[in-house]
């Protein structure tokens, strides 16, 4: 740790701290009925998409889950056209039309949020297949939990991508629970990352609850797929802290269980690392809180002030106009 840079680990405790008070206060905004519909909190898997998202450039692409805040925030979009979005006003993201699950932005290459277990992974393949006909030297990252694994649409990708030698970055945030399935009840063999040899692909394990540690394999990944190498499966091995859902009364886990994985808090993992390399100070960590609590604060505060679309504008995207003749 000693040899770590110091602002770049800064960078990725700020994000982490980012993504978990913004999940927090989204929680509360829930509560408050301010959020409507479906809420995925991504409290405890920060370290997975900060980590990750360290190694791409702005040209890559990203498909990610539903449960895609944390990665929309760490890729680089705002805290405020996310919670507006949430919000469900025009200033979001999607024009308050995607909301929680469906956060989409161009500017960033961020192409969902997907509400479809396993629907992102074809969006992926299909994304790689253009930059590849068109020469682009690309990485599309594409997220997607260990519930996805048992989807059709994860062995086709798999194939195709490895067939055409795509540069896709099969990105497994296996965090134990397909919604509220333990894996062991639903995977024969239980490691993800071996299923990469079924179809001749490059693969590897890292610990989700480690930054430092997601950023060296992802990186090693991006490195492979860059270099022509073809696709790369990556299972990093992480937790939520929070139920499934806001809907979900968590009966399949017990509380021990939880407890047990909060002791290997991503954030509070790489803090420790950081103060006792004496890189950090609590100073310095109290400044950051405060940064992040302003930011978040703002955000509620935007898409308070935001407005509310139109009702005339119900049908607008839904239908095509007519062409006159």
């Amino acid at each position: 740790m000693t040899t770590l840079d110091k602002k770049h680990a800064t960078r990725l405790l700020r994000q982490m701290l980012l993504i978990r008070r913004f999940e927090e206060k989204s929680a509360e905004m829930y509560s408050a009925t301010k959020i409507r519909g479906f809420l995925h909190l991504y409290i405890g898997e920060e370290a997975v998409a900060v980590g990750v998202m360290a190694t791409l450039t702005p040209e890559d692409a990203v498909v990610a889950t539903y449960r895609e805040h944390g990665q929309a925030l760490a890729r680089g979009m705002s805290a405020d056209s996310i919670m507006a979005e949430m919000f469900g006003k025009k200033e979001g993201c999607c024009l308050g039309r995607g909301g929680s699950m469906h956060l989409f932005d161009a500017a960033t290459r961020f192409y969902g949020g997907n509400a479809i277990v396993a629907g992102g992974l074809p969006l992926a393949v299909g994304l790689a297949l253009a930059d590849a006909m068109q020469g682009r030297k690309r990485v599309t990252c594409c997220f997607f939990g260990d519930g996805a694994v048992a989807e059709g649409d994860f062995h086709e990708s798999m194939n195709l991508a490895s067939l055409w030698r795509l540069p896709v970055l099969f990105l497994c945030e296996n965090n134990l629970y397909a919604m509220g399935t333990a894996l062991r009840y639903t995977q024969a063999n239980q490691d993800i990352a071996a299923k990469g040899a079924s179809y001749n692909m490059a693969s590897a394990v890292v610990d989700g609850m480690d930054v430092i540690a997601v950023e060296e394999a992802a990186n090693i990944a991006v490195t492979h797929i860059r270099s022509g190498q073809g696709p790369y499966l990556l299972e990093c091995r992480t937790y939520r802290f929070r139920p499934h859902s806001m809907f979900d009364t968590e009966q399949y886990r017990t509380k021990a269980e939880v407890e047990e994985w909060k002791q290997r808090d991503p954030i509070e993992l790489l803090a420790d690392q950081l103060t006792g390399a004496g890189l950090f100070s609590e100073e310095e960590r109290q400044t950051l809180e405060q940064d992040v609590a302003v930011e978040v604060e703002d955000s509620v505060a935007f898409a308070e002030a935001g407005t509310w679309e139109a009702v005339e504008d119900l049908t607008r995207f839904v239908y095509s106009e007519r062409r006159k003749a």
